[in-house]
C-alpha cells in the first residue's frame, strides 16, 4: 500500500519538479512560432486546442503497452514499481519532452528525419526502415489486441470486431486529424480515465479497509519472482517488457503529430512529459492490480501458467472489482488504449513514407496511394500470433528510444549545453538493447548466448556508444 501511494506521488511531484526543470533546459519558448503558425494544411498541420492534444497525445501512446505490459511485468514482482517510476521521470518523459519538441523546432518533422540531421545521413535511412516495421508492428497488434477485448465482453467471434477495427484505422489514418481523431478522442479519453480512477480507487479502498493486500517493494524481494527466471531474466528482459510506462521509443514517433498541431511551445511540458507521467501512473495501477488480485507475482504466475493471458486478467479483474456495469465502462477504457494507439501508429507510418518520399499528403489521392499499400500488408501480417509480434515491439520500442535519445544527446552537444540527461539514459539503455539481443532466448528475438559473454558485451557495447558519442561531440559542436 505505501509503495503504490509512494510511487504515485513522485510520478505526479516530478512533473511539477525535474518536468519543470526539463523545460527550462531545453528553452522552451512562447516568442518561436510552432509549425502550426506556418505551416498549416487543414490536413496534418492544423491547431487544435491544448487540452485536446494533450488528451490524443495520452491516447496515442497509452497502448497496451501500460495495461498488458505492465501486467506482464508484474510477474517479475515488485521490482517493476522501480523501473516504472524512475524509468517515467527520468528517461520515458524527458524522452518523450525531447521528441516532441525538437519536432516542433524541426517544421513538425517525423522522428526518421529528426535523427538524420542530429546523428546523420546514414542513421535517418536506418531508422526510416526501422520506424516503418514498428509502427507496422504497433498498429497490426492493436487489431488483434482490442478485437480479443471486445469479442470476451461481447461474446462474439473475433473475426468482425477485426473488420470494424480495421475500417476505422482506415479512415482515421486518410480523413484530415480533426475529422476523427480530434473529435472522437476526448470520448474515449473519458472511458480511459474512469478505467484509470475506478481500478486505482478500488485499490486504495480495499488497501485502507483491509480487504485487499497491495504488495510492498521490500530488501527481499527485489530480486526475480518470474516462474521462470532462465528464460525471464530480470536484466534485461524486465526492461524490454515494461516499455510503455517506463519509456518506449514508440512515443518519438507518435510525437511529431502533435508538434504539428501545436500553437506555443510552452504546452510541450503538459502535452509531451505530462501525458508520459499519467501513462506511468496507467502502468502501476496495473502491475500493482495484476499483482493484488492474484495475491501476488507467484500467483500471478500460476495464472499466466494456466492460460490466463493479460486480457483475460483485465476482464477478471474489472468484473470482480467493479461489477459488470462498471467491468464494461472499464474494458471500454482499456479497449480505448490499443485502439487509439493503432490508428495513429498507420497514421504516422503514413507520414513517415511520405517525409522520406517528399510526397505531399493534401491531396486525398497522394494519401491513398500510401495507405492502400500499408493496409494491405497489415491485413496480411494480421494473421501472425499477437504475442510474438508484441515481442518483437517490445525491443523495437527500446532499440527505437536508444537512438532518438543520442539524437537528443547530440542536439544538446549542438546547443553547447551539457548533453547528460540524455546520454546517461541512452548509455542505459544502450545495455539493455545490446544485453537483450545477446541473451534473451531465440524465440523472443535473442540469441540465446550465455550471461558469462551476454553481460560484458553488453556493457562494452554501451559504454563504447558513449566513448563514441564523446569522441565524436567535437566535430558535432562545430557543425549543428
Amino acid at each position: 500500500m505505501i509503495t503504490f501511494i509512494l510511487s504515485i506521488a513522485l510520478l505526479i511531484v516530478a512533473y511539477f519538479t525535474y518536468g519543470k526543470f526539463v523545460e527550462r533546459f531545453f528553452g522552451a519558448s512562447s516568442k518561436i512560432a510552432t509549425p502550426v503558425k506556418r505551416l498549416a494544411d487543414g490536413v496534418d498541420y492544423h491547431e487544435l486546442k491544448p487540452w485536446r492534444i494533450f488528451v490524443i497525445q495520452f491516447l496515442n501512446i497509452a497502448g497496451l503497452g501500460p495495461i498488458f505490459g505492465a501486467i506482464m511485468g508484474a510477474a517479475y514482482g515488485p521490482m517493476a514499481y522501480l523501473w516504472i517510476v524512475i524509468g517515467c521521470i527520468f528517461m520515458g518523459a524527458t524522452h518523450d519532452y525531447f521528441s516532441g519538441m525538437l519536432s516542433v523546432r524541426n517544421d513538425g518533422m517525423s522522428l526518421p528525419d529528426i535523427v538524420g540531421k542530429y546523428l546523420g545521413n546514414g542513421v535517418r535511412k536506418f531508422m526510416t526502415l526501422f520506424t516503418g516495421f514498428l509502427l507496422l508492428a504497433v498498429g497490426v497488434s492493436f487489431v488483434n489486441g482490442p478485437a480479443e477485448l471486445l469479442a470476451n465482453l461481447t461474446h462474439m467471434s473475433m473475426t468482425p470486431w477485426l473488420y470494424i477495427i480495421f475500417l476505422y484505422y482506415i479512415l482515421a489514418t486518410l480523413l484530415p486529424i480533426d475529422k476523427i481523431i480530434g473529435k472522437i478522442y476526448p470520448f474515449m479519453g473519458a472511458a480511459l480515465l474512469f478505467m484509470a480512477v475506478a481500478v486505482g480507487g478500488y485499490l486504495l479502498y480495499g488497501g485502507f479497509a483491509g480487504t485487499l493486500s497491495l504488495p510492498e517493494l521490500r530488501f527481499d524481494n527485489m530480486r526475480n519472482l518470474h516462474d521462470n527466471p532462465t528464460e525471464n531474466i530480470l536484466f534485461p528482459m524486465l526492461f524490454v517488457v515494461i516499455s510503455c510506462g517506463a519509456i518506449s521509443g514508440f512515443h518519438a514517433t507518435q510525437s511529431p503529430l502533435m508538434a504539428r498541431c501545436m500553437t506555443d511551445e510552452k504546452y510541450g511540458r503538459p502535452i509531451f512529459y505530462g501525458a508520459m507521467i499519467c501513462e506511468g501512473i496507467v502502468a502501476m495501477i496495473w502491475a500493482t492490480a495484476a499483482m493484488t488480485y492474484f495475491g501476488g507475482p507467484e500467483g500471478l504466475n500460476e495464472a499466466a501458467t494456466a492460460g490466463n493471458t493479460p486480457a483475460i486478467i483485465v476482464d477478471k479483474i474489472c468484473n470482480t472489482w467493479l461489477g459488470r456495469f462498471g467491468a464494461i465502462i472499464a474494458i471500454i477504457g482499456v479497449v480505448v488504449c490499443p485502439i487509439t494507439s493503432g490508428d495513429t501508429a498507420f497514421r504516422s507510418l503514413r507520414l513517415v513514407i511520405a517525409d522520406a518520399l517528399h510526397y505531399n499528403q493534401k491531396p486525398i489521392r497522394n494519401r491513398l496511394i500510401i495507405a492502400v499499400p500499408i493496409f494491405a500488408l497489415a491485413y496480411f501480417c494480421n494473421s501472425m500470433d499477437f504475442s510474438t509480434i508484441w515481442k518483437y515491439v517490445g525491443i523495437g520500442n527500446q532499440t527505437l528510444a536508444v537512438v532518438t535519445l543520442w539524437a537528443a544527446s547530440a542536439y544538446l552537444v549542438g546547443k553547447g549545453k551539457p548533453h547528460w540527461m540524455m546520454s546517461l539514459p541512452a548509455t542505459f539503455l544502450s545495455v539493455v538493447c545490446a544485453t537483450y539481443y545477446l541473451i534473451a532466448p531465440n524465440k523472443d528475438g535473442g540469441f540465446s548466448i550465455a550471461p558469462e559473454i551476454s553481460y560484458p558485451v553488453g556493457l562494452l557495447v554501451g559504454f563504447g556508444l558513449l566513448a563514441l558519442f564523446l569522441w565524436k561531440s567535437r566535430k558535432i559542436k562545430t557543425t549543428l
